[in-house]
């Protein structure tokens, strides 16, 4: 398996600002610089992406592709942006990613619905640069870069967010957000795996790339774990075996949510830390 041997990731959007300067959002964007060239997985909800890779200083225009972890606004929003800044370019993801997607609660009597999908159209995307490539499976994008695919759902207390809606016609159906995808870099150190959101489950996704891949630890894993919706028995499942996981470092972020974090930082230690805007993961 190819690796790479030399990794950095700066995360440019989050819900949390984790330095003096920077903006935060609720969304999830990285950036990847490697001795092969620079990458970026999610672009954030639109607000704070320029301005952040300006200040910490990733250029942008040294992007080489685009990954993008599933069809929510807050991990795709800052898409058009980005194009403005470098194009064309290859932008990875599953072919459901358009798909119209709304956040739907009730209370009492009231029901509110929110689009929550990509708020550009594919076409207009297109025409600003953005190549589109559609995948579904587990596959490999270049050496030491690998893409998920769909997920399987295989553990019993990793349940879809109820709130989450597809509408297709005039109908609304339950959500399973089978576009999520994680990306995988491989390293000299171990696999390093980056979640937008983990819609699939941080559990179900973990399992699917060691088995994919043949690996039994993990080097690091960033990102959204969405954790944050889960009820307090759920919680404890997902915790309970991401500390049977061999992952040397956890960088927990976004849809985490605070209360679940802190769990994290109690439970895990040293291993676990906090990927607020700011913050960088290096690996030489």
């Amino acid at each position: 398996m190819e690796t790479f041997k030399y990794l950095k990731i700066t995360i440019l959007c989050d819900n949390v600002i984790g330095k003096l300067s920077g903006i935060g959002e609720h969304g999830f964007s990285a950036f990847i610089e490697t001795d092969k060239g620079s990458y970026l997985f999610d672009t954030g909800s639109g607000l704070g992406i320029l301005y952040n890779a300006a200040t910490f200083k990733t250029d942008l225009r040294t992007i080489k592709k685009v990954f993008l972890s599933h069809g929510h606004h807050d991990h795709t929003g800052g898409l058009a942006r980005v194009l403005d800044i470098v194009n064309p370019v290859d932008v990875h993801c599953h072919p459901s990613i358009f798909d119209e997607k709304f956040k739907i609660v009730k209370e009492g009597d009231k029901e509110y619905r929110e689009f929550i999908g990509i708020p550009q159209r594919q076409i207009l995307l297109e025409t600003k640069g953005a190549e589109f490539k559609f995948n579904k499976d587990f596959q490999e994008i270049e050496g030491g870069i690998f893409f998920t695919g769909e997920i399987p759902r295989l553990t019993h207390f990793e349940l879809r967010d109820k709130a989450l809606f597809v509408k297709k016609g005039t109908i609304y159906e339950a959500d399973d957000v089978v576009d999520d995808q994680a990306l995988i870099l491989c390293t000299k150190k171990g696999v390093v795996v980056l979640l937008g959101c983990a819609h699939a489950g941080t559990i179900n996704t973990l399992w699917y790339i060691a088995n994919n891949l043949k690996v039994e630890t993990f080097y690091a894993v960033i990102g959204g774990t969405h954790l944050g919706p889960l009820t307090e028995e759920q919680l404890k499942y997902s915790i309970d075996i991401l500390k049977q996981i061999d992952i040397k470092v956890l960088g927990i972020s976004h849809c985490t949510g605070i209360p679940a974090s802190q769990k994290l930082l109690h439970e895990l230690g040293n291993k676990c830390t906090y990927a607020s805007v700011g913050t960088t993961f290096e690996i030489t």
